[in-house]
């Protein structure tokens, strides 16, 4: 019986690789016959690049650059085989890098992310995933093209700063001094979001009030972006208010489909992707996987859906083992999971569930595969 374990992580409490690892013990355990193949899976959140490096059997590699205030930090992410890199743009422009009472939209830069771009293409990546989660920034992604050598002009010709406060001012944008090894390059952004760069769904009055925005600052962002979306697409013939998730990482992922060419996917199938988990299963007799919360965000481009969605194709049966379910849990079944198993007992206290949560999981998989033995032997 050959099984595959692909886990979204439980927050807090039990990684993807932990997961895979208590299927395989309570496999050995009770069918010893079972080949049980773990996949570190993520669906484009925090820990995306580690859980797709480990996968795909690549290494992690950290670079020195400039984070959202410009100071230097140390970012890791992902070479992978075959030239391919796998970057998290939170490691170098994330909003965890900012201490709180430091967080202002208008001076905060992408720039590092360009920098993390520039390392993999110095280490000989050609085909590179971003995903641009967890942003604390608002500069269209000037920043982050800033370090690709993408000069951005005001009307005098006068070179501007990669961040928010210049959005207004961009008059034109050159690309004479842009890195040549771009147009070598694939890029692929990881993107679950399909806001619009402007307006009211728009990056700007979405996102930017968590990176430290007032209503002030929020209209001098928005008349910014507004003004360069024109820029952009005089540049680059592409209405990004027309392209779904342009605004994610406050307009970066405008800028990465605009000025790059990126293909903006929903998270979860690139990672799947990534990983080969279509001829992973594709022999497989069982696949399961699970998260510490199984609801209704379950269903909107999460790991358990797409992974059960992929089993589904390919006719492979689909367990799911959670943390605790909330409303909503029940439409999972509509997507191929077959079967959903609580680890934590009705009653049992987050606390205590998420610091008991390997003894829980491990016994829940245990008693699972034991209603597998009970059926296989009848």
């Amino acid at each position: 019986m050959k099984i595959v374990c692909a886990s979204d992580s439980f927050k807090g409490s039990l990684s993807s690789m932990k997961a895979a690892e208590l299927i395989e013990r309570a496999a050995k355990e009770v069918l010893p016959g079972a080949v049980v193949t773990g996949i570190p899976v993520a669906d484009g959140g925090e820990g995306t690049a580690f859980a797709v490096t480990a996968a795909a059997g690549g290494m992690m590699v950290t670079a020195k650059v400039r984070d959202p205030l410009m100071n230097a930090v140390d970012a890791a992410y992902g070479m992978l085989p075959g030239g391919r890199a796998m970057i998290e743009m939170a490691a170098a422009s994330g909003l965890v890098l900012v201490p709180e009472e430091k967080r202002d939209p208008m001076i905060t830069s992408s720039y590092g992310t360009g920098e993390l771009i520039k390392d993999a293409m110095d280490r000989g990546a050609r085909d590179i995933t971003i995903a641009i989660g967890g942003s604390a920034t608002n500069d269209g992604g000037m920043g982050c093209m800033s370090a690709l050598g993408y000069v951005f002009r005001d009307e005098k010709g006068h070179k501007l700063p990669g961040a928010g406060c210049s959005l207004g001012s961009v008059a034109s944008i050159d690309s004479s001094e842009a890195d040549l090894r771009l147009n070598e390059c694939r890029f692929t952004v990881m993107c679950d979001v399909r806001n619009p760069l402007t307006g009211p769904d728009g990056a700007t009055f979405v996102y930017g009030p968590q990176k430290g925005a007032d209503r002030e600052t929020l209209d001098i962002l928005e008349r910014g972006m507004v003004s360069y979306r024109d820029v952009l697409e005089k540049t680059s013939g592409i209405d990004c208010d027309r392209v779904p998730g342009s605004g994610a990482a406050g307009g970066l992922g405008a800028a990465l489909r605009a000025l790059l060419g990126a293909e903006l996917r929903p998270g979860v199938e690139t990672v799947l992707d990534l990983v080969d988990f279509d001829g992973i299963i594709k022999d497989a007799d069982l696949v399961i996987t699970g998260e510490g919360m199984a609801d209704s965000q379950s269903l909107e481009g999460k790991l358990m859906q797409g992974v059960a969605l992929r089993a589904k194709k390919a006719g492979v049966p689909v367990t799911a083992i959670v943390g605790r379910l909330g409303d909503g849990w029940e439409g999972l079944y509509g997507c191929g999971i077959s079967r959903i198993i609580e680890t934590a007992p009705e009653g049992m206290s987050t606390e205590e569930a998420m610091r008991r949560a390997e003894e829980l999981y491990l016994d829940a998989a245990v008693k699972y595969f034991l209603t597998i033995k009970q059926t296989v032997v009848q």
